[in-house]
């Protein structure tokens, strides 16, 4: 059922970055009430920067040993640290510490570093698993990120954060030994249709209905038939084959053929980096367009929003920070419809984005007197730009995401025509990362033929099939190709490195004919006969 994998890629996708972006809506309402104040947003954005020890890890983790690190446990653990977190967040926001002689919110602080480590993982965990199912769904997955900005400022306008009502007070003065009162405006805080304990239990819950979406991702049956690691042959098929054959991707043969005489007259490749379909150049202009938007984004503009808004009224802060949450999503489902790979568009958007993210930051700069402060225009602007700004650069971030996915998914779609003798490879499993083969150099790299070649021999030989209970072997160091498998010699590193499961019915025969191998996440990747 695509339609139940939709909404569970949509649901993931919510979880990836909601608490944090809860905690940006959240900041009228709990400012008042701690000794931080309206410096909050800058510690925030120090301890998100902070955070990134999360993604290093990874990264690290994946240069060093490749293939040992799954991102499935991770992403277990992250969401399971989200839920917690929030609900501790619930009750202990309010607490106060004594940390060099000023009082400071340690608890809030502290969950709210946990909770940037969860969602800036989530970038680098959540998409290396949606990379498993079809392409489609990472559109989904998304709009689902985007979300994770939306639903929390729903929330936040339905609670009522930060409406702040202005009444006359009087303040005594004594001048010249003489009394004296003066009326002034003071700003009263209206309380919230729930509190801020509420809203940080609703992240929880958001939290927990990422994770059952997680969980769903890797049981339903209906979604691993949406999986592109999906085995094509079937057991039968399997006993014909002879040594270890690693299913690669989903196409039948006659759909995709082994040879194709376009393959000839193929471009030729411009990078190393996916297809090679970009030059170094435009990748190096790519990646560092991705730096800057995540940078103006996620760091430089959010950490100056409310010195950018407030001074217009807290309306136009509210309007600012719900509007520029719907945008994301928007730009998401544009690009559901409008897929764009230009990267004359992307330059396009930069500048664009880039132009409106100056304003707000010279609004910013000039805070609590910037332009048309006094105007409805000026308000009205400063909300508009928002919007624009993070519509444009949600939209680009959403154009890079398309190219690397498309890059990525054609690298492994092409696996077996890159293949090429006389060179080192490493194997490994598709399903879990396993290491399977290390450093295999290959004398030979042959085509099988199609894998329906023995019901169409008779087509070809007019008298008895010559090829008839003959198999095709690999001698020592050949790897022949089939449409969706290698085949293999086997050698000492299958067995160190492929666990052998005998059939229970050839075991009670007393023979350990067609016994499988399978790896770490219990797949089997082939059949020795």
């Amino acid at each position: 059922m695509a339609l139940l994998t939709h909404v569970l890629a949509c649901l993931f996708g919510i979880g990836s970055w909601v608490a944090i972006n809860g905690m940006w809506v959240e900041l009228p309402l709990i400012v008042s009430e701690i000794p931080e104040g309206w410096y909050l947003p800058s510690y925030l954005t120090v301890i998100i920067q902070l955070a990134n020890i999360g993604p290093l890890f990874i990264t690290l983790m994946h240069r060093f040993k490749p293939g040992a690190l799954d991102e499935r446990p991770v992403i277990y653990l992250v969401v399971a640290v989200g839920v917690v977190a929030t609900f501790l967040l619930a009750f202990l926001w309010k607490r106060t510490l004594v940390v060099g002689g000023a009082v400071h919110s340690v608890a809030l602080l502290s969950l709210s570093f946990l909770l940037s480590v969860v969602d800036c993982t989530s970038s680098v965990t959540f998409l290396p698993f949606m990379m498993r199912l079809q392409p489609q769904y990472l559109t989904t997955y998304f709009v689902g990120e985007g979300l994770s900005g939306l639903i929390p400022a729903i929330v936040a306008l339905i609670q009522g954060v930060g409406v702040v009502q202005c009444k006359n007070a009087t303040a005594n003065a004594n001048f010249s030994m003489q009394n004296s009162t003066s009326d002034k405006l003071e700003a009263h805080y209206q309380p919230a249709n729930f509190s801020a304990q509420g809203f940080f239990l609703f992240l929880s819950v958001m939290m927990i209905v990422c994770l059952g979406a997680f969980l769903m991702l890797n049981h339903h049956p209906a979604v691993a038939k949406e999986r592109k690691c999906e085995r094509y042959l079937d057991d039968a098929t399997h006993r014909e084959k002879t040594d270890i054959s690693l299913p690669l991707q989903n196409p039948a043969p006659e759909q995709k053929p082994m040879l194709d005489p376009s393959e000839g007259s193929m471009k030729e490749r411009r990078s190393s980096f996916g297809k090679g379909t970009y030059s170094r150049a435009q990748l190096v202009f790519i990646f560092v367009v991705l730096a800057w938007v995540n940078a103006l984004t996620n760091a430089v503009l959010p950490s100056v929003q409310s010195y950018s808004c407030l001074p217009y009224g807290n309306q136009a802060y509210h309007l600012a920070t719900t509007m520029a949450a719907v945008a994301n999503p928007v730009a998401c489902f544009i690009a559901m419809f409008v897929p764009n790979r230009s990267l004359i568009l992307m330059a396009v958007l930069t500048v664009t984005g880039t132009g409106f993210g100056a304003y707000i930051m010279a609004m910013a700069a000039l805070s609590p007197c910037p332009l048309l402060v006094h105007h409805d225009i000026g308000a009205a602007l400063v909300v508009i730009t928002w919007v624009v700004f993070v519509l444009t650069l949600s939209y680009v971030k959403v154009i890079i995401g398309v190219i690397l996915r498309d890059e990525g998914h054609k690298a492994s779609d092409n696996v077996i025509e890159r293949l090429r003798a006389q060179e080192k490879y490493c194997f490994l499993c598709q399903s879990c990362g396993a290491l399977l083969l290390k450093d295999r150099v290959f004398r030979r790299v042959l085509p099988l033929p199609n894998g329906n070649w023995n019901a169409l021999v008779e087509d070809w030989c007019c008298h008895p099939d010559p090829f008839a209970n003959k198999k095709l072997l690999p001698q020592e160091e050949d790897c022949f190709l089939g449409d969706t498998y290698f085949l293999l010699t086997r050698d000492s590193s299958c067995d160190q490195n492929l666990t052998q499961e005998l059939d229970p019915s050839h075991v009670n025969s007393g023979s350990n004919q067609h016994s499988g191998k399978t790896i770490a996440s219990g797949m089997i990747v082939g059949f020795l006969v």
